[in-house]
């Protein structure tokens, strides 16, 4: 069986070089089975029949309807970590950038570059640009998945006191994490103590907005935040008061908009946290991986709307993937279908996250497709898939 698949945005070479002769490039979105995408906005796209997943090239997936794609049995992937170290290294260049003003100094010796004594004038102008250094200041870690953690332990090497809070760090992160960072266990702490504040959360309905005036209320006067995560995140007209107070130092963004280019103590990136060649790279690379082990093996590993589930590569004489309702009794279901065809079952997965579920079924013998149309006759099930 061919796969078509096709790129709403460039894919680096590196990851569409792993995909084989099993897989046909298609510039029709309404005829792929899979689809890899980066920023394009995907809401008003019409995903055809045989859409079986999205894979996005990146962490956030705000430009993926991802909650409409679990009821049409569509999985959507995303890659955590793969560009963890260059959104990392922005962060620590975006506190250098905001502690001592080497932005308005460049711009200084720019217009200053036809003074033939501009060397000698700079010693009596630096006085402008001057600024403080992040050695032993605090720092506040919003948020410690894989780049919250690296931005606390880098900044921990380079001398900082670090803060950092996240109310569902998982054990994994848990241990990546250098253990001179303080964990806090409600974000007012960071917000209390911290000279500078670095955000690393998801753009939920609990998080936009988050830093906002009254959370401002509460920080250090004087505090830089910086924001490479998402910029629904900040209040931005707050943020923008705050500054004109004095109340905040710098904001330093990585999503360029009206309200906050070009303004006083804003410094405002061109959303070039991912964009280096080693994180395109990287991200490219982890989606083809996850795209092909789910189409060829039905195996799920970091799907932002169906569970985790996997049975390693198929060794038996078949397995079906199923994508159905989290409801009571459906692998009673699926075990009366299979038994009343006597096809005998050598495993099962069975995993759900929320209103949805994934099963994996691995069979003695193949599956006919009397057994297929006979699991997607139940109202709950959404979709079956033959893997093998």
């Amino acid at each position: 069986m061919k796969y078509k698949y096709n790129c709403l945005n460039p894919i680096a070479e590196v990851g569409l070089g792993n995909l084989d002769d099993k897989y046909e490039r298609t510039e029709k979105f309404d005829e792929a089975d899979a689809v890899f995408v980066r920023s394009a906005k995907m809401d008003e796209l019409k995903p055809g029949a045989r859409l079986l997943a999205v894979a996005r090239a990146g962490a956030g997936v705000n430009n993926i309807p991802h909650a409409e794609y679990a009821k049409k049995g569509i999985v959507v992937f995303n890659t955590p970590g793969a560009n963890a170290n260059g959104v990392k290294e922005l962060v620590i260049a975006a506190m250098l950038l905001a502690s001592r003003d080497i932005v308005g100094g460049i711009e200084w010796v720019k217009e200053n570059a036809s003074d033939p004594n501009v060397g000698k004038t700079a010693e009596k102008a630096k006085k402008a640009f001057a600024g403080t250094e992040i050695q032993g200041k605090r720092l506040g870690v919003i948020g410690l998945g894989a780049i919250g953690q690296k931005v606390a332990n880098t900044a921990i090497e380079l001398g900082m006191e670090v803060y950092g809070y996240d109310p569902y760090m998982s054990v994994d992160a848990a241990w990546q994490l250098d253990h001179a960072v303080r964990h806090c266990k409600n974000v007012e702490a960071i917000y209390s103590v911290c000279d500078f504040i670095t955000i690393h959360v998801p753009a939920l309905e609990s998080t936009k907005g988050m830093i906002n005036a009254e959370a401002i209320a509460m920080m250090k006067r004087g505090v830089i935040i910086i924001n490479a995560a998402r910029d629904v995140l900040v209040n931005e007209k707050d943020m923008l008061a705050a500054i004109e107070s004095g109340k905040v130092r710098k904001y330093v963004t990585d999503f360029p908009n009206p309200t906050t280019a070009g303004q006083r103590g804003c410094l405002v990136i061109p959303h070039l946290g991912a964009s280096t060649e080693e994180a395109e790279d990287n991200c490219a690379v982890m989606a083809v991986k996850e795209m092909r082990d789910y189409l060829e093996n039905g195996n799920i590993v970091n799907s932002v709307n169906y569970p985790a589930c996997s049975l390693g590569i198929p060794t038996k004489a078949g397995r079906i993937s199923i994508c159905h309702k989290n409801v009571a009794n459906m692998i009673g279901q699926f075990t009366s279908i299979l038994g009343n065809a006597k096809v005998n079952i050598d495993a099962i997965a069975n995993k759900s996250r929320g209103d949805f579920a994934y099963t994996l079924i691995d069979t003695d013998s193949p599956i006919p497709d009397d057994v297929v149309r006979a699991l997607e006759g139940s109202d709950s099930v959404i979709r079956a898939r033959v893997i093998k």
